[in-house]
């Protein structure tokens, strides 16, 4: 059995795999105290309270971690749980079965003690009676035996639920609520639909120096707006114009949703060049449980959304580059303005030294006649 954490949302409990425990505080102020695993000793006192519990499996079986029926409405059967005190002292725990939802963070979550079921949980009956006590002393354990009814009103697709073992004992001046969870699901043939959407997509994005690199950010809601549990792979990218990708593939997974649940996956992709027009997408591909039964083909989902960003770093470097050509450039054409001129001076300067030689040589020249 895994551990989870106390829920976030009012009057929920927590679990995150087949079989959790949830550590609740229940006093005036109905506080909750850290979650610890089921198999978890309790201090400060030397007393220890434990509790686990699983499905009884037949010998010759494989261990079930769950309960998981296929049920029609109208149809009824028996089956056993089986609880044992791992603590050190003797102890009373109480067993229920309640409803099942989703947390904030994905996990698996049940009512608080206390809440009345209206779905599967509020099928289960133990002789008869919401809820049966059984007492254990330490190491001992015991079958529960418990009947499921399905209602013939009972509509179609997976229905979740949980049974719960509660063991209360008091811990200083607040009175504990030690709990152990299993799941249950019940499913209903008929009209099964496994839809999921994707709604409300965002996206930003953080540059970096290099123009050809930086991050960019999706966030959207996943919404199980059918009646059939499902899980699902995303995969998520950003492509730039005419659909070339300007990013690597992003993978991941989305655990179990609960028909009617919803999600939000925040993703983020990195080495995204830019190149002013972005275009992030993600597409769930949806994927049912083992023991499900088969609602047909289960078609994929696509969302994609638009981002322009500016590339100011590029810009600067190319303003940068244009600035330094057209100085050199100016700076060229003053040189090539000098060394004209000088060349015309020079050129000036030979032929008037020439000329004055010239003429020099022709005055000399008619000094020295007769």
């Amino acid at each position: 059995m895994l551990s989870f954490p106390a829920p976030r949302r009012p009057k929920a409990w927590g679990i995150r795999s087949v079989a959790l425990a949830l550590v609740g505080v229940a006093a005036v102020s109905a506080a909750f105290s850290a979650a610890r695993p089921a198999h978890a000793e309790d201090a400060p006192s030397t007393d220890t309270i434990g509790v686990s519990a699983a499905p009884l499996s037949p010998e010759g079986t494989s261990p079930r971690s769950r309960f998981s029926y296929q049920m029609s409405p109208g149809q009824t059967l028996d089956d056993t749980y089986v609880v044992t005190n791992v603590g050190s002292t003797p102890q009373t725990y109480t067993v229920f079965a309640t409803d099942a939802f989703n947390t904030d963070e994905g996990g698996y979550g049940l009512l608080e003690t206390g809440v009345t079921p209206t779905d599967a949980g509020a099928w289960v009956d133990f002789g008869g009676q919401p809820s049966v006590s059984v007492d254990l002393e330490p190491g001992a354990s015991t079958e529960v035996p418990f009947h499921l009814a399905v209602p013939a009103d009972a509509g179609p697709g997976d229905h979740a639920a949980g049974l719960v073992v509660s063991a209360l004992a008091n811990d200083g001046q607040v009175l504990v609520d030690r709990r152990v969870g299993t799941r249950l699901y019940v499913r209903v043939p008929g009209d099964l639909q496994p839809i999921m959407s994707i709604d409300g997509m965002s996206a930003s994005y953080a540059p970096s120096l290099n123009p050809l690199d930086g991050e960019t950010t999706v966030t959207f809601t996943v919404r199980n707006a059918g009646n059939v549990a499902l899980a699902g792979r995303l995969k998520a990218e950003v492509r730039g114009l005419f659909g070339v990708g300007v990013s690597g593939v992003v993978e991941s997974d989305v655990d179990e949703m609960l028909p009617g649940s919803t999600r939000t996956v925040t993703t983020t992709l990195s080495g995204v060049g830019q190149w002013v027009y972005l275009a992030p997408s993600v597409t769930l591909y949806p994927s049912i449980d083992d023991q499900a039964l088969n609602p047909g083909p289960l078609r994929s989902v696509s969302r994609d959304t638009v981002l322009f960003v500016v590339p100011w770093a590029l810009l600067l470097v190319v303003l940068v580059g244009l600035l330094v050509w057209g100085w050199l450039r100016l700076r060229r054409r003053v040189d090539e303005r000098r060394a004209r001129a000088w060349v015309e001076y020079t050129e000036a300067e030979a032929r008037r030294k020439a000329e004055t030689e010239r003429e020099a040589v022709s005055a000399g020249a008619a000094g020295g006649t007769p």
